[in-house]
């Protein structure tokens, strides 16, 4: 069988820096009513098109971003970001300071945000090796934040002459779409500022029927195929220029950070129309992604480490308070068999919450073969998310869930009894804070391998 090639995306756009300023508030200032944040601890991570191309890195595609970034120390510290995640960076080169995002946070909320960098200007570097980059790409995303690197006449230019399925992720201070966009994907806020006559969508401000006469009004303004309006929990909605729009909704999920959340699905659309899907099924797998996304922590949990949004152990415990015993199990459930269903039965009756951690894709390729794995890791997560003894799915990208059980802290870890009679490696991390590892009756026979080779003996 031949090898299967990562799809290549192109994000072109503007690159942030993020920061997270965490710590505690326990006074106010004495010369007026501000709290004072005593700082715990900082984190950055890429932001704007730079987490654009972070997030498709992480569905098994190679990114190239095209985007700005100045000589400075943000700019040291985005560029060693993108090195770490697999981006390769096309830099036209920033004049001014690297803009950055800065949230002052405590208890989980945002405090104040502070914006700072230069003003947008282009030095121009490696502007040639642009049209090459769209020239080789599946998918192209533009990731516009209004700062100027979708209006230079030589990135339109290779733009339009790109070849492949274009989405462009719009700002209302952005450039308009190159003529053969496949879709735009403006927030209902976005679509707002984009679309200003007030006789559109009149009386119908906040519905579904206001968002669809905006989004139609947009897709005969501007040069693209269609329009999807991301509504958070709501959804989205696909609109064409002829014919009812397409609702695609999102299974109910908890509160969590909206940060990153658009960015997520424009990204998980370019990769899935970069691999070969139609716009329908592109935009019902962003929907699922992104609210997932938002579901695991957003952008904030793409830090320390952390690369699906790993929940802490605060957060497993905070559904119902808090739960006398968190259960974890892991593992690829790549068809999810009855041997997968006897483990987590057992394993959940063993305290008062489940958490599965599942490999991630690019996790399940290395243990198993650049065929596997068979379903991806939205579709993997959100079958077991269907069964009622699990209570949540994290997702890690290592080749061994270890860093994920040390963020997680469950009380017991739970291995199927195909692992009887070997140590289970995760046993000495459970130790140190008094975690328990178990093996439970595993059904014989079944495997997700035996399932493959079957099938393909019978093809």
């Amino acid at each position: 069988m031949s090898e299967r090639r990562e799809p290549h995306v192109v994000v072109v756009g503007d690159a942030l820096l993020d920061r997270d300023i965490d710590g505690a508030v326990e006074r106010t200032c004495p010369d007026g009513p501000a709290p004072v944040l005593d700082q715990r601890h900082v984190t950055s991570r890429p932001g704007g098109a730079a987490l654009a191309a972070t997030l498709a890195a992480r569905q098994r595609a190679t990114v190239t971003l095209v985007s700005a970034v100045a000589d400075d120390e943000a700019g040291a510290t985005l560029r060693r970001l993108l090195v770490d995640e697999g981006v390769d960076l096309v830099d036209l080169g920033l004049v001014g300071g690297t803009p950055e995002k800065v949230r002052l946070r405590a208890g989980g909320h945002t405090l104040l945000r502070l914006d700072r960098g230069g003003p947008p200007g282009l030095r121009g570097h490696d502007i040639d090796r642009v049209a090459a980059a769209l020239g080789r790409a599946d998918a192209v995303l533009v990731s516009d934040y209004g700062r100027g690197i979708t209006a230079v006449p030589a990135v339109r230019e290779a733009l339009a002459a790109a070849g492949a399925p274009i989405v462009w992720d719009p700002h209302p201070k952005g450039a308009r779409p190159v003529v053969g966009t496949t879709v735009a994907t403006p927030n209902r806020d976005e679509l707002a500022g984009l679309v200003v006559d007030p006789d559109i969508g009149a009386g119908t401000e906040v519905g579904l029927a206001g968002t669809a006469a905006r989004a139609r009004h947009l897709v005969a303004l501007w040069p693209v195929g269609a329009v999807v309006v991301t509504m958070g929990f709501e959804g989205a909605l696909l609109t064409r220029a002829e014919g009812p729009p397409l609702v695609v909704p999102v299974a109910p999920a908890g509160a969590g950070d909206p940060c990153g959340a658009g960015d997520c699905f424009a990204a998980t659309t370019a990769v899935a129309l970069a691999r070969g899907a139609v716009l329908p099924d592109a935009v019902e797998r962003a929907a699922a992604e992104a609210a997932a996304f938002v579901e695991r922590g957003g952008a904030a949990a793409l830090t320390d480490g952390a690369p699906h949004g790993e929940v802490a152990p605060s957060q497993a415990r905070a559904s119902s308070g808090e739960p006398d015993v968190v259960v974890a199990t892991g593992g690829c459930f790549d068809l999810l068999h009855a041997g997968h269903v006897s483990l987590l039965q057992a394993a959940r009756a063993l305290g008062d919450q489940l958490v599965v951690l599942l490999n991630s894709d690019r996790s399940v390729a290395r243990l198993k073969g650049a065929d596997r794995p068979l379903q991806g890791e939205v579709d993997r997560r959100q079958v077991l998310l269907a069964l009622g003894c699990v209570d949540d799915v994290v997702v890690f990208d290592e080749d061994t869930p270890t860093a994920a059980l040390d963020r997680l802290r469950p009380d017991v870890w739970v291995k199927g009894g195909d692992y009887a009679g070997r140590d289970l490696p995760e046993a000495a991390i459970l130790e140190l804070w008094g975690g328990q590892a178990v093996i439970v009756p595993y059904l014989s026979g079944r495997s997700t391998t035996r399932l493959v080779q079957e099938a393909r003996r019978e093809s």
